[in-house]
């Protein structure tokens, strides 16, 4: 009786800390979502990354070879290696890269040798710890880390000469072994552009076991014996006898700066600590961070995505400072190559980013913004304009100037504590010039500036996508300007082009258009064709750009009732499309076309804000149906759980939004468009210390509609909510019904903010 009652006391105990367990929010993220990815099909094109939030390095397996943007592919059957990286996405590929590599029995170093088998069945991936069993050598290899330094526990095998390859990768690479410290430095030069001549990341790694056996490998040649290398492939491999069951520790820690600075970084952030020490603060500080937002329902998966979700919206864009040994804040700048003082961030394109992400940060995080801002500023001062794509420093991809969009908005949301002028004086710079190259500055300003467009026929390619971004993007300087009261001569000019988005507007097929230098619209313009005037996309999905002026958009297409017929046609039309631009079928039009939503293309980001449209014309309603059916049918918690390309947090901030029941249309206004929450319980924690309560207790798949609105108990009619207002804290109570309220936020007075309608 006594062992019986012993047995389910320890069974009770047992679900208790399961149970408990499972309700930190990091015990719902899947790192492995959005990993079954091809270059011709995105399901997410994220890798698992191991790491802390926006952490300087991270860690993953690697699956594909040496410099492919596609590290981890969930159906791979073998892994290379594990990697430091610094990849936003596999079409920018990575910077900063090597890997170690655990083998046993005869020495294999080339990727392609050591390369062994691995099951999902044996993966563990958490956030903050990675462990994998290979196959080939009977090896466990398990990874935690913290912002700068990883720590490796590998399990070995009884051998009598286990070994670990650190491989410092080609283009340009060195390596050493110091046997009387059990070390290994070394440096990768290895990268992707956006680097000065004399970028290195130097790396440090420290063995708790004596090596009984070193080489150092030039590419595929065994050089026995050489302890220090400088080649174009530089690689060592250190080699002990272990027992069955041994453990190897192995603490790792890298530097943009040098490795005096590198060892610091590993001293600073491992030390002492021991492997279980390490994860067990990985793994607080993801819940600490992942916690701002808690989210209550009784659908696990429904829990997992969100929570999935919100661990890549704080992944990017990665620290890139250090912190020296005074205490000070250090960067190695990608623009001039000087190690410089202050703050600095990569890895984001503000395209994608500036939609959601930016203001996600700005309601939850924006003390981790404020930093990026001030690191904003050394980008200016550094490299002459602000980074529009940073992957470390300039990249030449994607359109617009939306850094005026992510400056502007953290402002008007509040934050302060940095230099607002002298990012004033960039948006401006940027604004009004060409940068050095496409992507940087306003490819086409003179004509923008001139004609109110960038002409189609001007070789200037993307030209009517440049112009809507660069309209709203005068917006959001021109409510900067105002903020900080500049001159009246400075702001007309800035509210007269945010208004050139009307010169686009082809009223022979009611959407936007690219438009010729003469005035004369293209005859025969084909709104299903893909790139061509457009980025991404086609001019369904980028007529809706027009954040700032959504009743101007309505005038345009004759009235509420046609403008909300054109947004229902975006659904109901087939997903037909001209890819004769690119010459293929690019993966974003693949990825519309599966979906079975017509022309709704959600894999992209140009169109992902046309859904909250509907509140602007009286029919809230539509809203709340298709933000539900996106939250629903296009995301998993699974490796196949995007529609498209992450994109550095934004498509998963669009996520978190929508299913708070809200979503930021236009940044740099205050205000937060309606939808339909989705769970029945959220709760946001403030950094003023307020915390903010969003009840739908009657939420379910089937009551995906708004019936009735409270904000503090008063009944709320209006279709947005202001920023400002959620920031004193408070609750939200919705009423969720399964059949639309036609009553509900049809007024004018319900709108959210038009520039139209404000004069």
């Amino acid at each position: 009786m006594k062992i019986k009652s012993l047995f389910f006391f320890g069974l009770i105990q047992y679900c208790i800390s399961v149970n408990a367990q499972i309700k930190e929010p990091v015990e719902y993220v899947n790192p492995l979502m959005g990993t079954q990815s091809l270059h011709n099909l995105s399901n997410g094109n994220t890798y698992p990354a191991i790491c802390r939030p926006w952490g300087m390095n991270f860690w993953t397996p690697q699956t594909g070879k040496m410099g492919d943007g596609w590290a981890y592919t969930y159906t791979a059957e073998k892994i290379r290696g594990f990697k430091q990286t610094h990849q936003p996405s596999p079409w920018m590929n990575d910077y900063g890269q090597f890997s170690i590599m655990p083998v046993t029995g005869k020495l294999a170093f080339a990727e392609e040798e050591r390369a062994s088998w691995f099951s999902h069945k044996a993966e563990v991936s958490k956030p903050y710890y990675y462990s994998v069993y290979l196959a080939d050598y009977d090896v466990t290899t398990e990874i935690t880390t913290t912002e700068r330094a990883a720590h490796f526990q590998i399990t070995f095998p009884e051998n009598e000469q286990s070994s670990i390859v650190i491989d410092a990768f080609d283009k340009g690479s060195y390596i050493k072994i110091i046997p009387s410290e059990n070390k290994i430095i070394g440096y990768t030069t290895r990268n992707s552009g956006g680097v000065p001549d004399n970028f290195k990341n130097y790396f440090v790694l420290h063995f708790d076991k004596p090596f009984t056996a070193n080489s150092t490998f030039n590419d595929k040649t065994l050089e026995k014996d050489k302890l220090e290398l400088t080649a174009s492939h530089a690689g060592a491999v250190v080699g002990f006898k272990t027992k069955k069951g041994e453990k190897v520790n192995i603490k790792i820690a890298s530097s943009f700066i040098s490795f005096e600075q590198a060892e610091l970084n590993l001293k600073k952030e491992l030390g002492t600590a021991s492997f279980e020490e390490t994860v067990k603060q990985s793994k607080n500080e993801w819940n600490k961070v992942l916690g701002k937002i808690k989210v209550e329902d009784n659908n696990e998966d429904k829990l997992k995505t969100f929570y999935s979700c919100l661990y890549r919206t704080v992944c990017f864009p990665q620290k890139q400072y250090e912190i020296d040994q005074d205490g000070k804040i250090v960067h190695y700048s990608p623009y001039n190559g000087k190690v410089l003082s202050g703050y600095m961030y990569a890895g984001t394109g503000f395209w994608d980013t500036f939609r959601a992400l930016y203001p996600l940060l700005n309601l939850v995080y924006p003390s981790i913004n404020k930093e990026m801002q001030e690191g904003l500023i050394n980008d200016y001062k550094e490299g002459g304009f602000l980074p529009e794509w940073s992957s470390p420093g300039f990249r030449n991809v994607m359109v617009g100037n939306n850094s005026a969009s992510v400056v502007s908005d953290a402002y008007i949301k509040g934050l302060r504590g940095y230099d607002i002028n002298i990012l004033y004086e960039a948006l401006q710079h940027g604004a009004n010039n060409e940068g050095p190259m496409d992507a940087v500055g306003r490819k086409g300003v003179q004509y923008y500036n001139t004609l109110g467009y960038v002409p189609y026929d001007v070789k200037i390619n993307e030209n009517a996508a440049r112009t809507l971004e660069y309209a709203y993007d005068d917006f959001a300087i021109w409510k900067l300007a105002k903020a900080l009261n500049r001159p009246k001569k400075e702001i007309n000019v800035l509210e007269k082009r945010m208004m050139n988005y009307k010169n686009l507007f082809n009223p022979s097929i009611g959407l936007m258009s690219g438009r010729n230098k003469d005035g004369s619209f293209p005859p025969n313009f084909n709104p299903f064709k893909w790139g061509d005037a457009f980025t991404e996309g086609n001019s369904w999905h980028y007529s809706w750009s027009v954040f700032h002026d959504v009743k101007g958009l309505i005038d345009l297409m004759g009235g509420e009732k046609k403008f909300t017929t054109k947004l229902d046609a975006v659904f109901t039309t087939p997903p037909i499309f001209d890819d004769s631009y690119y010459g293929s079928v690019i993966h974003e039009i693949r990825e519309m076309q599966i979906m079975n939503m017509g022309q709704y293309a959600h894999g992209n980001q140009p169109i992902q804000h046309m859904i909250y449209l509907y509140n602007y014309a009286g029919e809230p309603w539509k809203t709340q149906y298709w933000s539900r059916e996106v939250m629903n049918r296009l995301y998993k918690p699974t490796p196949d759980g995007y529609c498209g390309d992450e994109d550095n947090g934004q498509t998963s901030a669009w996520y978190i939004f929508s299913a708070m029941g809200f979503y930021p249309v236009c940044p740099a206004t205050d205000q937060y468009i309606l939808g339909a929450p989705l769970f029945k319980k959220t709760t946001l924690e403030f950094e003023n210390g307020k915390q903010l309560i969003i009840n739908a207790p009657d939420n379910s798949d089937i009551n995906k509609y708004v019936n009735k609105l409270k904000w503090n108990n008063s009944v709320y009619t209006k279709n947005y909510l202001d920023h400002f207002d959620l920031l004193k804290g408070g609750e939200l109570d919705f009423d969720m019904t399964n059949s639309p309220n036609f009553k509900k936020g049809i007024t004018k007075e319900d709108y959210p903010y038009s520039y139209s309608t404000s004069k």
